[in-house]
Formats: C-alpha cells, sequence, structure tokens
C-alpha cells in the first residue's frame, strides 16, 4: 500500500488565503514543505480521500489522473474536505462520461448534499456509519467516529487491503471513549493523524494540538493498537498553529512522529 498526502493544511492552507500569520509570511517567502493546500491523500492511485477545493492543483502538481480513482470517501462535509460543486466536472457536459466514474463514500450528511446538488445525476452515492465496514474496490473501509462535528457523524477512516491495515485520522478531536474501546481491538500498521493546532491551544473541540497529537499516539501504542515501530504521519497543519515545518519536525520527531508535507508518499 501507498499513501500520498496530496494536501496537508487545515481549513484556509498555509500560507493563509487572507493570513498574514508568522507561518503563512515563512512559506510565502521561503516555500517548500511549508506550503500546504487543504488535506487530502491518494492510495494507491485508486482510493481517494476527501475532495476539497484544491484537488485540482493537486493533480497538477502530482501529476495525477482522476480518471483512475475507483472510490472517493469522505470524512466529514466541511467545505475544506467536501468541495460539492467540483464533482460535476467528471461527468457530461464537462466530458464524455455518462456516469461519475467512482463510487462515493459518506455520511447521511455528504449523501444527502450530493443528492440535493445532483438529483438526477447518474452517481453511486453509499453512505456510511461509523464503527460499520464497508468494501470499496480492494479495500475494506471501517470508519469510526471522530469528535469533529456534533451536528453529523464526523468520521476517520481505518482502511484494509487484506495485508496492511492504516488509520487515515483527520479533523479528530480527542476521540471520545467509545470510539477507543473501538480502536482496542485493532491492529494497525500505520497512522496518518492531524496536528492542526501545533504549538496553539485552541478553544475548539474540534481538533488536536502537538500534545494531544502525541497523548493520542501515546495511548494507542500503549493500548498495542499500534506496535512502537508503527510509522505516524501528520497532517492538517493550520498556520494558526505558530509552528513551522522545521518546527514541527523538531518537537514531533522527539516521539517519532513524522511530519507530513504535501507530496509526502509512505509506502507499505
Amino acid at each position: 500500500m501507498e499513501i500520498l498526502l496530496m494536501g496537508t493544511g487545515a481549513s484556509d492552507g498555509i500560507p493563509a488565503l487572507y493570513g498574514d500569520s508568522r507561518v503563512s509570511r515563512h512559506a510565502m517567502e521561503c516555500g517548500g514543505k511549508d506550503v500546504r493546500t487543504r488535506a487530502s491523500a491518494l492510495i494507491d492511485g485508486k482510493l481517494k480521500i476527501d475532495f476539497g477545493p484544491d484537488t485540482l492543483a493537486q493533480c497538477i502538481q502530482h501529476r495525477l489522473d482522476p480518471r483512475a480513482w475507483e472510490t472517493v470517501v469522505f470524512t466529514h462535509s466541511h467545505e475544506d474536505h467536501f468541495a460539492v460543486s467540483e464533482l460535476q466536472y467528471s461527468m457530461i457536459p464537462f466530458t464524455t462520461n455518462e456516469f461519475c466514474p467512482y463510487a462515493i463514500l459518506g455520511n447521511a450528511a455528504i449523501v444527502a448534499k450530493i443528492s440535493d446538488r445532483y438529483p438526477d445525476w447518474p452517481i453511486e452515492n453509499v453512505e456510511t456509519r461509523s464503527f460499520q465496514t464497508y468494501r470499496a474496490g480492494a479495500y475494506e473501509i471501517t470508519p469510526i467516529s471522530s469528535y469533529h462535528m456534533i451536528e453529523e457523524d464526523s468520521q476517520n477512516l481505518i482502511i484494509s487491503d487484506g495485508l496492511v491495515k492504516i488509520l487515515y485520522a483527520t479533523d479528530t478531536g480527542v476521540w471520545r471513549e467509545h470510539t477507543w474501546e473501538f480502536l482496542a481491538g485493532v491492529k494497525l500498521d500505520a497512522l496518518v493523524i492531524e496536528c492542526t493546532d501545533g504549538f496553539v491551544k485552541s478553544d475548539y473541540f474540534g481538533h488536536m494540538d502537538i500534545a494531544q497529537c502525541v497523548s493520542t499516539v501515546s495511548r494507542l501504542r500503549d493500548l498495542g493498537v499500534l506496535s512502537s515501530d508503527a510509522p505516524v504521519v501528520t497532517t492538517h497543519h493550520s498556520h494558526l498553529g505558530n509552528a513551522t515545518h522545521y518546527e514541527l519536525e523538531a518537537e514531533l520527531g522527539k516521539h517519532g512522529i513524522a511530519v507530513g508535507f504535501d507530496g509526502f508518499r509512505l509506502k507499505l
């Protein structure tokens, strides 16, 4: 299995669209790994996780062909993860495709918003619920409940190809106990996890800072869900976390956690 992090930024990216923070200025001046588009990922070139407003730019940057995607699975309906207006470009009149070329998996809010936007379009929607397992081509996907949106079933994703099992966990918040109880019976080979708030503790419950990220990874390792040598990579970084890529590496590296960047590839 290969996981490509197409984007690793939070809702307004880095440099932020209207931001003048220290981190945004640094990214604008230095470029490189400090430039982050909105978070999304691609597994084996086939399974797309989230479809945000930067998808076109990411496909161009990473030389990707969306026609190769077999499934798009959404974590939740926040706009930086779910650009519903972009889905239309996969079909007539924008292409010769009579049907959406990939199946779409998402929670009830995702399915409802797609159905409302495209009531008569030939799009295959599959509604997902946390702690239930779904088949998507060669993969089994088991959403787990994140603590990010209280108005919908916001999900993190356990993905298995039969040989390798990973957890893609962005927009997590600090998991509630029912999620921890479910995870106690899972063995993971790798973890991609958010670290949105960096060094800055936020009042919003739906994201994690560095301390919470480290604590979550430590608890997973203590439970045996994640072995001590299983790779852990971060994503979904905000400029408001007041941490450059180098500063994140210096802090998270102490705990055996790698810092993801746009274009990061993890092969398992």
